[in-house]
């Protein structure tokens, strides 16, 4: 039995496997650390295959995927100056499939498969985090907090967010029916709460302001591109001004206090400042990509005795470019934060300046909320995290996906053969 190409590679046809494989995928981010490698290769299982069913839609125009493919490389050419070579090999050989796992999906699926097979992922991950039901030390808070299945409450947070910010977007831009209304309930009501008992600050605050990102990229969709430019440069320098009063004006403690935290953030303005430290004894090209916090090295054995994690593993600055300048040094955390912002002003700007278009609301969203979470979490650098993944895929999404060939019938009349004549009626 031949099965037809477009139920794997079509976004219009192949709804069904990629919200499957996006499924498979949301459970591998959060528990392959859990249930080990099977779900890894599930994961691969699900996205590299396709790269041999048609091998030619993924290597169209595939120059256009440079910055992100430069990263890699670099990531991988960080063995040959890293402190623990095998680390980095091993790590830069996950982190660089994981990239192509994200192009082979920005170029198969569509982003309303993406959104329903986050859902349907994030549906069954809450779900086994509230039947294992625990409860942990938060070293940082120094405070009891839900952590579920996971190892931290801050991956609980996020991932309830990010079911809240699905099931919304799905019921404004993506539903077909009112069906949506009843299946998606029970999605926003268990994330909503699960970020409420997990008590993560960083997911609390940044789901607001991502939703007040798409309602004032949504409500643009009604003005001319004059007006959404003015728009978006009134609302810009709102977003500065606000950071910088909170700043100045004793804002940003009265906010923070509202989460039971303080102006150092609870112990992250130390590890900031640990991190900033550690970087400057190789601030070009850094440790080496994943080669600070490994067994045996003073520092980060300082570290985790500091903040008691007996397990020796797991750690990390807290900051996403604190962390990739420490690893990869200047020059890594240039090419990262050049995606990053890529991926999110890309698909801002085909809102404001182009024609506007609900996936791109949609991922500038997303791509705005792991924008957000950066400065507080690490999940952009390592493999097998959503948010990388998210971020990639709304990258790889600037650039046109190849269009399927279709046959166009021809009508008899305007048939000409080669001598003349028309055809005789049968």
């Amino acid at each position: 039995m031949k099965i037809p190409k477009s139920i794997l590679l079509d976004p219009e046809g192949n709804k069904a496997y990629g919200a499957f494989a996006v499924m498979v995928s949301v459970i591998a981010f959060a528990y392959s650390s859990n249930f080990g490698q099977i779900l890894i290769l599930a994961y691969y299982a699900v996205w590299l295959p396709l790269l041999f069913v048609d091998y030619r839609r993924f290597t169209w125009k595939l120059s256009n995927a440079w910055l992100p493919l430069l990263f890699a490389a670099y990531v991988c050419f960080s063995v040959f100056w890293s402190q623990a070579a095998g680390t980095s090999a091993r790590a830069a050989v996950q982190y660089s499939s994981h990239i192509v796992c994200a192009y082979i999906a920005a170029r198969t699926i569509s982003v309303r498969t993406l959104v329903l097979g986050s859902l349907i992922g994030i549906f069954f991950v809450l779900l086994y985090s509230l039947k294992v039901n625990a409860y942990a030390l938060d070293i940082i808070d120094g405070t009891f907090n839900f952590v579920g299945a996971f190892s931290s409450k801050n991956q609980v947070g996020f991932f309830s967010s990010l079911g809240i910010f699905f099931s919304l977007i799905f019921l404004v831009f993506y539903r077909r029916n009112w069906l949506s209304f009843f299946w998606t309930a029970p999605i926003i009501l268990l994330s909503a709460y699960m970020l409420a008992i997990a008590h993560s600050a960083t997911s609390v605050a940044s789901l607001p302001a991502v939703l007040g990102i798409v309602a004032l990229l949504t409500m643009s969709k009604v003005l001319s591109r004059r007006y959404r430019r003015v728009l978006f440069i009134v609302g810009s320098t709102a977003l500065v001004a606000s950071v910088v009063a909170a700043l100045n004006l004793g804002l940003l403690d009265v906010v923070l206090g509202v989460f039971g935290k303080d102006s150092t953030l609870t112990g992250r303005t130390y590890l900031w400042e640990q991190g900033w430290e550690a970087a400057q004894q190789h601030l070009l090209l850094g440790y080496g990509y994943a080669a600070y916090w490994v067994q045996g090295f003073a520092d980060p054995e300082r570290l985790w005795a500091e903040f008691y994690i007996t397990t020796r593993t797991g750690f990390h600055f807290h900051n996403t470019y604190i962390e990739t300048l420490v690893e990869i040094g200047f020059v890594g955390v240039t090419m990262l934060a050049l995606i990053i912002l890529r991926a999110f002003y890309g698909h801002v700007s085909k809102v404001v300046f182009g024609d506007w278009n609900a996936d791109s609301v949609v991922l500038a969203g997303v791509v705005g909320l792991m924008l957000i979470r950066s400065f507080f979490e690490v999940e952009i650098l390592g493999p097998y995290f959503m948010a990388s993944f998210i971020v990639y895929y709304g990258l790889f999404t600037l650039k046109p996906v190849p269009a399927r060939r279709r046959r166009v019938a021809v009508p008899l009349e305007e048939q000409k053969p080669a001598n003349g004549r028309m055809p005789a009626p049968v």
